[in-house]
This record gives C-alpha cells, structure tokens and sequence, in this order.
C-alpha cells in the first residue's frame, strides 16, 4: 500500500479512533499504510493528498463500468425520487430479476440480497433445505463470504494445519465460530478429480451442496483444469447434491452470463454480487425453478429489511443494462489482453519463470516453474518478489492488490494508455525487484 502524504495520514488516524483498526472489512487493513481515497472517477482513486492510482483492485472486483459512472448514477438518482424501500415489491427489482434470467444460461428464477455473504449463506440454507441433508463440501482457498459455515481454509488459511491432500483438514479462519460447525463441513483440494471422487464415494448420500468459485477469485486466479467443473456436475447428478457455482466475483465479469456462460457448465444455484451493481451492495442468487421455488414460507427462509431496495435494484439495472449493450467485453478483453500480453512480455525477456491466470477482466500472476493447480500450489510461488513489485507499481501510481492471492481487476474507463503506463511501471517494478535481490 502507499507511503501516506500528511493529510492522509491524518485521516487514517482520525478513522481508528472510532473504527476498530480504521477499517470496516479486515481484508482492508494494512497497517499504519493501509490505503485511504478521498475521491474516485472513472478507473482512478485518489487519496487525501491528491496522488492519482491507477485502480486495478477497484473495491475488489464489484466496479466494472468505473468509478462514479455516471449512467449507473443517473439512474439511481432519477430512482431515489419516489422512495427507497416498501416492504412490497417494485418494479427495479422484477427487472433486475428479468435481467439476470435472460442473460445467465440455466438461471430460470432469481432471489435479490445485499451482499456476497448473504447470498451463499441463502444459496446453503435453499440446499439444505431441498435435500434434507446437512452437510456443505467446500474446496480450499475458495472465499465465499464471513459467515460460519464457509469460513474455513479460505485463500488466508494456515497450509500448515490443513493435513495431507488425501485427508483435508478445516482450518477455521477465525475465532468465534463454534467448534460444532466442523461436523457440517468437508474440505477438498481445488481441481483434484481423484480426491474429490474419493470423497464423494464415502460421504456423497450425506451432502447437501458443493460450492465452488468456478475460478479461483481469492486464488490468483486460478482456472478449473480440463473437464473439472464437468466432473463437478456429473458427480452432484450422481449423488443428488446441489451444485453451487460462488459467481460473487465471476458473475458478470468472465462474461455476460458469467461462469456459466464462460465453461459451459451450469450449476443448480448461482450466487452474484459485486460487478452486478457496479459498486452498489446488492446481491442476487438463482437457478433453476424446481429448486428456487423450495423458497416458501414455513420451509426455506430468505428475507431482509433492504433486500431489494430500490437504490441498489436501480443502480443493478442500469449495470446490467450496459453490459447487454455489448460493448462492456469489447473494452475489457482489448485493454486486459494487452496487460496480460504485455506482463508475459516482460517477464520473458527478462527470464522470470511465471504463469498468468484468468481472463482480461481478472487476472493473476505466480512466479513459479510449474503451473499451480490449486491453493496448495500457490504456497510454493515466490510472492515476495510479486510483493515487491506491486509495491513499487504502488509508489509509482498504478495500484494492483499487493496481495498476490488477490487478481488484478479491469474496468471499462481503463484504457490503452493506462495499460501502457500500467506496463512501464510494472517493468520498471520488476527491475527494483531484481536489482534488490
């Protein structure tokens, strides 16, 4: 993160003196450095000092028309005129719905929420509740919200205490959740058809659901290896278990239709956040009809105050709208694919051993020998280099994640010159880095 000027500095003080550690997220917290923005527009944050970044972590993920758009706004604001929440249904909401149905393959109805955790919390509890069973199989380093039955082995988890491969161990991410929440959880390696088949073999007839990110959003980006998420479906088919694809970070940014539409594989619930509303908290889950409508009063329960308010649904609709128009993808795949080309460029002519992963919207870069297939793998990457060098990248005014588990994000107001500068910073980085060592 940035070395603060003296207004922003101030300001982080300031902020922890009410706010436990000045942040409202631990994931936002990077000590006396952690960053601050006063204001932001188009693909830019700017701190309390004024200093332009160039924003490549953009909240991460949920900013994919850019900062402040203002047609997204322009829709919100003609919204907020004739009320805000009713505690009945509106018209925002039923065309956000329309939205997500038509543009997700095998999504035929959908439910609204407010954030990522609550989605995959619903999507678990809509599961459980059409199988009958209890138990959830999540795969490790998959991050699907801050709720207690998905926070173990997430992409922050201790590779220490996680057991062998054939035998996964749940670390639990934090503590305050209760112990007995480990009887509903199995663990598995991310991409191991072996195992994951084992698994199923002893334990299937007792699942409920698997959720999984499609693609590894807390995982450098990491892609399904050939025929997985096939195996995944057939598998779930097999065993009568729900398959959960977590799209909070894929939704809407892999493609139009999201993983579904990107792999050709589609899943029984997905869950979307993030990219959907272009900033604005809301989030959605859906599927297919026959499991959705196990949603009814007296049997599975969804609800909330604000779940479907008509800022949120307004600002969703307008973002979806856009992205129908087409020319959301024109824009990320030119300007991504050239960052993309342009790291490997680089790193190949100066000889660092690297794989990128991902897609143009959302990338990873690992500095290793040997393609990572999972989180496990990802231990082995050189992420001090990768550290050093986006902290240069930082200083210098082009702002990836530090955090090297966490992608590179793109958004529409970030253009060829951006990523020509993004690229002379990044080389520039990778030279510090090479010189220091």
């Amino acid at each position: 993160m940035p070395h603060h000027g003296v207004k922003s500095r101030e300001f982080f003080e300031r902020a922890q003196k009410v706010i436990p550690y000045g942040v409202n997220s631990n994931f936002r917290y990077s000590g006396d450095e952690t960053l601050v923005v006063a204001d932001a527009r188009d693909g830019y944050v700017y701190d309390f000092d004024g200093k332009r970044y160039i924003d490549y972590r953009l909240g991460y993920g949920p900013v994919i028309l850019g900062h402040a758009d203002p047609f997204v706004n322009g829709r919100v604001k003609e919204a907020i005129d004739h009320g805000l929440s009713f505690a009945a249904t509106q018209e925002y909401e039923v065309k956000v719905a329309e939205r997500i149905v038509d543009m997700c393959p095998g999504v035929e109805m959908v439910r609204l929420s407010n954030t990522g955790s609550e989605c995959t919390m619903h999507a678990i509890r809509l599961a459980r509740g059409h199988t009958g069973r209890d138990i959830l199989l999540k795969f490790e380093g998959c991050y699907h919200g801050a709720h207690d039955y998905v926070l173990w082995s997430t992409a922050s988890g201790n590779i220490e205490e996680v057991g062998d491969r054939q035998h996964p161990l749940a670390y639990k991410q934090s503590i305050g959740i209760p112990e007995v929440m480990r009887d509903l959880i199995q663990l598995c390696p991310w991409n191991d058809v072996e195992v994951l088949g084992d698994i199923l073999q002893h334990r299937g007839e007792e699942i409920a659901a698997v959720i999984v990110e499609p693609m590894l959003g807390n995982g450098a980006g990491l892609m399904p290896r050939p025929g997985y998420l096939e195996f995944l479906r057939e598998q779930c088919d097999q065993y009568g278990i729900i398959l959960i694809f977590d799209e909070v970070k894929t939704g809407f940014r892999l493609a139009p239709g999201g993983a579904g539409e990107y792999f050709g594989v589609l899943p029984d619930i997905s869950t979307f956040a993030k990219a959907m509303g272009n900033g604005y908290p809301i989030a959605a889950f859906g599927g297919k009809k026959e499991v959705m409508m196990s949603i009814r009063p007296g049997r599975v329960f969804q609800g909330g105050t604000y779940t479907g308010n008509v800022v949120s649904t307004a600002a969703a609709d307008a973002t979806l709208e856009y992205i129908q128009t087409g020319k959301v993808f024109e824009q990320l795949n030119k300007v991504g694919g050239m960052l993309m080309e342009g790291i490997d460029e680089i790193l190949n002519r100066h000889g660092v051993p690297h794989f990128i992963n991902g897609a143009p919207a959302m990338f990873g870069i690992c500095y290793t020998d040997t393609q990572p297939r999972d989180w496990r793998d990802l231990f082995k990457a050189d992420w001090d280099l990768y550290e050093t060098i986006t902290n240069h990248m930082v200083e210098n005014g082009v702002m990836p994640d530090p955090e090297g588990f966490e992608p590179w994000f793109l958004c529409v107001d970030h253009t060829v010159e951006d990523a020509a500068e993004t690229l002379q910073a990044f080389e520039e980085g990778l030279k510090f880095a090479l010189n220091k060592n």
